[in-house]
């Protein structure tokens, strides 16, 4: 039975009072007649210990002891005396009746009473004096003389037991208990009455509301004849009528909204699918055109030309960058957004990740009269280094940009007490206006390029580092003062470095150089992307050979000598693939042959399959100096 029931509470309120008053009475009749027992009894011990005083006067005065011993003896037997002692004026005992005390009480002219609480005993101390009586005669008035103090002639003890007056206490202590306790079934009986006329009906109430509660809204509750909650009982009726109405109307609709929503996401799957398959597919086609563009165009420049010629193309030469650009942001936005870029975390230094910008980027600085720095760092951080790198330069594109004057400077310091790091890339740029740095992340937002100068981005490279940041779990933010410059920082965890391990940066531009002698294998099934491999090859010193799939391959390696190094697009006919003709070229002629794959497909884990077969990975298009760069580091 809990407190919160309303049984319980009327229970309470019916039985609270008559508790109240049983206790009451009890106290008061105890307190009253108890006090009453021991007035009583403290008269009763006076007036017999004074009788005995008066009695034993004569028998004190003349010593008689038998005397005295008889009066003692006859008052031992009255109720609660356990003994007398007589003693004359010199404190000598003249005798004892009873249970002799252990020290005798002191004994002055006064009465006294000693209570022993110990042994719930009372010492009664009675003088006895002498009495006066005038001889003269009675109405010889001259005869009279002034009243003399009377003699003292010894003292009577009369020691007297509350043993009876204690049980009789408890008698009345048991009889208070009985009477409270009678209260108390008073109480209950009339709180059962009451509970059969109120808390019944209401208690039916309570478990009606608590059955719709738990949601039986098909309960319903029979009003009995005569309950005075009736009307209350019919009106929680219709009240659950009419929620069994909803919630079955609710369900209907909630079933309805679930079965278009499952339609819908059924339908967006399928779109997802259909955009990952066109995004594959569209990237393949679309970076295998401009990756021979982007070929031709360089072979074209070194063709001999006049003023004019070269000026159309430096245009073209700018044309095609564009729009490589473009297509690399375009299509890094929306692997971004589909999820099919998959970060590859690992601890790498920030030396390995700076020291290929800087003479990347050196160049691109000093065209534009800036000064350009990176502070080196011992640091080590967890991140995927590919995509970080991106983010970085991105960063870095952008404060070139939009520095007229002033230089940009990139460095990396620790921070919260050593567990984060934080890049950091500052400009003495235009500077961004606080109502604008909401904004700057969204895609083809740019600031001051409302002209649309292509010379000043395309505006997708913070919306890529804003992606990117978060698909890696690193923190992007901004400070910028407008007229003064911006400063933007990335926060990555801090990681212990570990064993040593050769990277390839595929970012480091580096000046054409002669390759003379160096023998390739050009593996595409793309015959413009393969005459242009093949032109631009050539034209650095390169032996090309080239093949459109595994079967030909076969035959150019087995005609001549094994290459240096194999260069293969990743969808060839067929359905074979470039990671499969490596390995099977490497079998065939017994070596490792160093290759690079080079591919416009956006499939999510193509580089760690590519670093699990110990081939190196470059994304479609690709410029030409990254290209030379790599073939210099592989076959030195």
């Amino acid at each position: 039975m809990k407190w919160s029931d309303i049984r319980t509470r009327v229970m309470v309120a019916a039985l609270l009072p008559v508790l109240m008053v049983g206790i009451m009475l009890s106290v008061a009749f105890l307190v009253g007649r108890s006090s009453d027992l021991n007035e009583a009894y403290q008269q009763r011990s006076r007036a017999l210990a004074r009788q005995l005083a008066s009695a034993s006067e004569y028998g004190i005065f003349s010593a008689n002891e038998v005397q005295l011993y008889s009066i003692g003896l006859g008052a031992v037997k009255e109720p609660d005396v356990r003994s007398v002692d007589i003693f004359d004026s010199k404190g000598i005992l003249l005798t004892r009746v009873g249970t002799p005390l252990l020290k005798p009480p002191e004994m002055g002219t006064r009465e006294s009473n000693v209570h022993d609480a110990f042994n719930s005993l009372d010492i009664l101390v009675q003088p006895v004096h002498g009495s006066q009586i005038n001889l003269d005669d009675v109405f010889d008035m001259q005869a009279r003389t002034l009243p003399q103090p009377a003699q003292l002639l010894g003292h009577v003890v009369l020691v007297m037991s509350r043993q009876s007056l204690e049980e009789l206490e408890h008698v009345m202590l048991l009889l208070g208990v009985l009477i409270t306790l009678s209260g108390l079934l008073l109480g209950a009986l009339v709180a059962f009455l009451i509970s059969r006329g109120v808390i019944v009906p209401i208690h039916r109430i309570s478990r009606q509301v608590e059955r719709l509660e738990n949601g039986e809204l098909e309960f319903r509750a029979l009003a009995q004849p005569g309950d005075p909650f009736a009307d209350l009982q019919r009106g929680l009726n219709s009240m659950a009528q009419s929620l069994l109405d909803s919630r079955q109307l609710l369900e209907y609709r909630v079933e309805k909204a679930t079965q278009d929503l499952r339609t819908q996401k059924d339908a967006a799957e399928e779109a997802t699918r259909t955009k990952s398959q066109f995004l594959a597919a569209a990237s393949h086609d679309l970076r295998q055109p401009s990756h021979a563009l982007g070929m031709f165009v360089q072979r074209l420049v070194q063709f001999p030309h006049g003023e004019e010629e070269e000026k159309v193309l430096n245009q073209l030469s700018a044309s095609v960058r564009a729009q490589q650009d473009l297509l690399d942001s375009l299509l890094d936005i929306a692997q971004l957004d589909a999820h099919s870029v998959k970060a590859s975390i690992r601890a790498f230094s920030v030396t390995e990740l700076f020291a290929p910008m800087e003479s990347a980027l050196h160049a691109q600085a000093d065209a534009r009269k800036l000064v350009f720095r990176i502070r080196q760092s011992p640091l080590w951080v967890l991140s995927d280094p590919a995509l970080l790198t991106r983010m970085l330069l991105n960063l870095i594109h952008n404060a070139l940009r939009y520095t007229e004057r002033g230089g940009v400077l990139v460095a990396c310091r620790p921070v919260q007490g050593s567990r984060l790091a934080r890049i950091q890339v500052w400009d003495t740029g235009v500077g961004i206006a606080p109502h604008h740095l909401g904004a700057i992340f969204q895609e083809f937002f740019q600031v001051s390029n409302s002209e649309r100068d292509r010379n000043k981005g395309l505006g997708l490279g913070l919306g890529i580092v804003d992606r990117t940041a978060r698909l890696l779990g690193h923190t992007v933010s901004v400070k910028s003062v407008p007229g003064r410059g911006s400063c933007f920082s990335i926060e990555l965890p801090l990681a212990l470095p570990p064993a040593p391990q050769g990277t390839l940066e595929e970012q480091t531009a580096t000046p054409l150089r002669n390759l003379q002698g160096v023998r390739l294998l050009v593996i595409d099934d793309d015959v413009l992307v393969a005459e242009a491999m093949h032109m631009m090859l050539s034209s650095w010193g390169c032996d090309v050979t080239v093949a459109s799939g595994i079967d030909e391959a076969f035959v150019r390696l087995r005609a001549g000598k094994n290459p240096h190094l194999i260069l293969s697009d990743y969808r060839l006919r067929a359905g074979e693939n470039g990671l499969d003709a490596v390995r099977l070229l490497r079998d065939e002629a017994k070596s490792c042959i160093p290759a690079c794959l080079m591919s416009g497909d956006v499939q999510s884990n193509l580089p760690n399959l590519c670093r699990d077969s110990g081939v190196h990975f470059l994304q479609k298009p690709v410029r030409p100096a990254i290209l030379q760069n790599l073939i210099l580091q592989l076959v030195g």
